[in-house]
């Protein structure tokens, strides 16, 4: 595509400052403009440039490290940028906002509790302070989830305790499937040389991961689910049976 943009509206478009632009230049971190009567101009191929080392800074590689990827004639930067940017479209949720009134309300807080409250789902991340009394559900459909609960007669502090403990177990089987394909998967392609005629079995292997991973947490978890169940009504069954039981 033509190359259109000054460097001032390169800066505006890509977020960086015309000081930071020039110099990436200067190092060979991005790619000299298209020079027409004596104006550089720059195009979305750069745009894309410095989003990337954008990215990079940001996961904590220095400039040096950021020029080694950026010379890899493998393009292996702008393949794993696109992965996680591809990762990260795909865990896109319906976010919404409400006042602390609103909220408290619709789970029936006691204005007391309120503030402890909110602190707890802030801490787990079902609430994100959004600033004048306001508060963002970065997931509507998690908020759903412990509304019915709610509803159902648990408490919103009992909700939110099986939340957390979700949160701790997710944490560690999340971090176990993707240190599997790190160890199985990503390590013997880089040993390999990442041959470019495996790159699309790669990118199939990262695009199902978070899939493959959903799909076995709940099918483990259904039955797990089950046998809990199972076990808590056959003591409560073994229970109403006994005569000598309390309360019966």
């Amino acid at each position: 595509m033509e190359a259109t943009l000054t460097i001032e509206q390169l800066a505006a478009r890509s977020g960086m400052t015309v000081r930071n632009i020039r110099a990436h230049q200067a190092r060979g971190l991005l790619s000299p403009p298209e020079v027409r009567r004596r104006v550089g101009y720059y195009g979305p191929n750069h745009v894309t440039q410095l989003e990337l080392i954008r990215d990079l800074q940001a996961e904590g590689f220095n400039l040096a490290g950021i020029r080694r990827l950026l010379d890899d004639r493998r393009g292996t930067a702008e393949r794993l940028a696109h992965f996680r940017r591809a990762l990260a479209d795909a865990d896109v949720q319906r976010a919404e906002t409400f006042t602390a009134a609103e909220l408290g309300r619709r789970f029936r807080v006691d204005p007391e509790q309120a503030p402890r409250v909110l602190e707890r789902a802030q801490r787990l991340g079902i609430l994100v302070a959004a600033g004048e009394g306001r508060y963002r559900a970065p997931s509507a459909s998690l908020l759903e989830v412990a509304e019915q609960v709610v509803q159902r007669g648990v408490s919103l502090d009992g909700a939110l305790a099986v939340f957390e403990e979700i949160e701790r177990n997710c944490d560690a089987v999340s971090a176990a499937f993707v240190s599997l394909f790190m160890h199985e998967v990503w390590e013997p392609f880089q040993r390999e040389g990442m041959p470019v005629a495996r790159w699309p079995e790669i990118e199939d292997s990262i695009a199902r991961l978070r899939p493959l991973a959903t799909d076995a947490l709940v099918a483990i978890f259904g039955q797990r689910m089950s046998a809990q169940i199972d076990d808590a009504f056959g003591e409560l069954t073994r229970r109403l049976s006994d005569p000598g039981e309390d309360g019966v």
